[in-house]
């Protein structure tokens, strides 16, 4: 299976703190830009409604991940990469005072990939969105 969003050992250790410190309920959504510029922010489970206009892309660290459906149109040929930066980043983003912030790299998806994911979104006993 093609994992569409993965992080990296840096994101994946800012997770398990903040599962620390906010508890283990958390969330991702990537923000399709604006006032928090097109970052990856995390959220407490239930604060930020998701609903039909968004795409599960996954989990990193053991949190759901989406993706506003206009946005994962554009951004579908590619694997997110959820990385850390020094910095404020978002500012709705439970990582902000802690002095890092969540960062979205992504690379392209090979064409063996590309096709595994067209057999995954063709097959009815998968619950995906397209």
């Amino acid at each position: 299976m093609v994992e569409k969003v993965i992080a990296t050992p840096a994101a994946l250790e800012l997770i398990e703190r903040l599962k620390a410190k906010h508890g283990p309920g958390l969330m991702f959504h990537q923000s399709g830009g604006c006032c928090d510029n097109s970052a990856a922010n995390c959220f407490l489970l239930g604060e930020l409604t998701i609903g039909a206009g968004d795409v599960h892309l996954g989990e990193i660290g053991g949190c759901p991940f989406y993706i506003g459906k206009a946005q994962y149109g554009y951004w579908r040929h590619t694997q997110l990469i959820i990385d850390v930066i020094e910095g404020h980043g978002g500012t709705f983003s439970l990582e902000g005072s802690e002095g890092k912030a969540f960062h979205t790299r992504s690379r392209v998806f090979t064409a063996e990939e590309l096709a595994e994911l067209d057999a995954e979104m063709q097959d009815p006993r998968q619950d995906r969105p397209a």
